[in-house]
């Protein structure tokens, strides 16, 4: 193998301690269809057309990358794939360099959200108290509260970054608060989530050792006085990662973008603050911030491809949820839909267990936004810039307060 302008690969052979052969390889993408790629600049800023092209010409794409992996771009094969947990494994959620070997499943790294049946109900079983509407309910106060004061620090500002000082601001802190970490410490998280989430075409060794600083912070608190478990680290690690912090800040910022850009809409929800609740459903339609990955178990013929054990399956619920065959002008942003059955939270039995505690956040967030701030645009949407990988939204939104020009 050698290395041109155009790839960079890198391998390490197998060995005991990363149970399989990993391979990087990122670059230019020739064709999407045969060689897609979800960390290149023009997916993070712009994934929808690439995924309308696919759909019409080569629904199922593949690629080489990572070792091998398949992309479904419509709405009936990601949810097929979604609920068949006999032929596709989610012993690893984050499509990267490396596959974790076989032997972990049932249970995966980070149950449940890692977790095969029939261990998957029993660890989800264990959470699910804590998410309840309910549950839920106690922290919205707070929540607000805390919006207030992040808008408070922007007293006689013109241009605010709506990402970095206040979208990815909200569920650190909120987290935070449900597990009994320090608010202080709510910024280390934003550290932690992108050095596991965006860090996946790193070496082995360099994304375990990342890892390891968020084991190691965990196993240094204590909650009631006592130090956590090795399974409440783990069930935590998956809860702050994946289902609950940088999925919400990306939906929050996406809206905001969202608005920002369109002045009809925003007015309108400023105008119908009652209407907000059914706006939000279709940004997290329009821009639902997950794609979670899959595993083939064995090799087989799939909906017209041959698929092979252990090939990747990116999962895309943006691109599902953009199939219009399932929606109706699914390329647009109908802020009035009354009908919006979208899969932003998953679909299946790993169907987001902390859906309730992201939409309170996101309504929340856009409430207090709205109230506050009513007029507001694009300081510069060219320096508007966007996450890579698996979770998309924004990661810096300068946003020009009150009317533009």
């Amino acid at each position: 193998m050698t290395t041109d302008d155009r790839f960079i690969y890198q391998a390490t052979d197998p060995d005991e301690e990363y149970g399989v052969r990993s391979e990087i390889i990122t670059g230019p993408v020739a064709d999407w269809a045969t060689d897609f790629s979800h960390l290149e600049p023009e997916w993070s800023a712009d994934p929808y057309p690439i995924q309308d092209d696919l759909r019409q010409r080569c629904p199922i794409a593949h690629t080489e990358r990572f070792g091998g992996g398949w992309l479904p771009t419509r709405y009936e094969d990601v949810a097929a794939i979604a609920y068949d947990t006999d032929r596709f494994s989610s012993r690893a959620i984050i499509m990267g360099n490396w596959r974790p070997p076989s032997d972990i499943a049932p249970i995966g790294g980070s149950p449940p959200i890692s977790s095969d049946p029939p261990f998957h109900q029993h660890a989800r079983k264990l959470l699910l108290g804590a998410f309840t509407k309910t549950a839920i309910s106690r922290q919205e106060p707070a929540t607000r509260a805390f919006c207030h004061e992040l808008i408070d620090r922007f007293e006689g500002r013109e241009v605010v970054d709506a990402a970095a000082e206040y979208a990815q601001h909200i569920p650190m802190r909120v987290i935070a608060d449900m597990l009994g970490f320090p608010p202080e410490d709510g910024p280390r998280f934003r550290e932690f989530v992108e050095s596991v989430l965006e860090g996946i075409n790193l070496p082995p060794e360099d994304r375990i050792e990342r890892m390891e600083r968020l084991f190691n912070y965990l196993i240094g608190a204590e909650i009631f006085g006592q130090k956590l478990t090795a399974d409440h680290v783990t069930g935590a690690m998956a809860l702050l990662l994946i289902a609950g912090i940088d999925t919400t800040w990306s939906a929050i910022g996406s809206s905001l973008w969202h608005l920002a850009r369109t002045p009809g809409d925003r007015e309108r929800l400023v105008a119908e603050p009652g209407l907000l609740r059914t706006a939000m459903e279709e940004f997290l339609r329009a821009y639902a911030p997950v794609t979670m990955a899959r595993l083939v178990k064995a090799d087989m013929h799939w909906h017209g491809v041959d698929m092979k054990a252990d090939d990747w399956i990116l999962l895309s619920f943006p691109a599902a949820n953009r199939d219009p065959a399932q929606f109706d002008r699914a390329g647009e942003v109908v802020i009035d839909r009354q009908v919006n059955r979208h899969a932003a939270f998953g679909l299946g039995i790993h169907r987001c267990l902390g859906s309730h505690l992201a939409r309170m956040e996101l309504r929340v967030a856009l409430e207090v936004w709205l109230e506050r701030i009513g007029e507001f645009s694009l300081a510069d949407p060219e320096a508007v810039r966007w996450s890579a990988g698996q979770i998309r939204g924004p990661r810096a939104l300068p946003l020009r307060l009150g009317r533009s020009g």
